[in-house]
């Protein structure tokens, strides 16, 4: 079974299509069976639902009940690592409901 990431910003479409795609790169070279969707903010909360993880671009102050990743690391680089184990911990953890 294929688990679910999902990325937001604004629009869903620049930033969050970089960031989707440098991120099924990087878990297809890892042989991890997960797919990342770039969706824009208004209609994130109803992608969420059966996604492992969630990969922000933006400083959100809500609070979600599944692992929030810290998608900017994904576009500069800087503590990219660390969100990327992060992710992959969220993605083993990962229970279908």
């Amino acid at each position: 079974m294929t688990v679910k990431v999902v990325v937001a910003c604004g629009s869903g479409v620049a930033t969050s299509q970089t960031v989707a795609s440098k991120v099924n790169r990087m878990l297809k070279a890892d042989k991890i069976d997960a797919e990342v969707e770039a969706v824009d903010l208004k209609s994130v909360d109803r992608h969420l639902k059966d996604a492992a993880a969630y990969i922000t671009i933006i400083r959100d102050k809500k609070e979600y009940d599944l692992p929030v990743i810290d998608g900017i690391a994904f576009l500069t680089g800087a503590g990219q690592q660390q969100q990327y184990a992060k992710l992959i911990e969220a993605i083993k953890n990962y229970k279908a409901v």
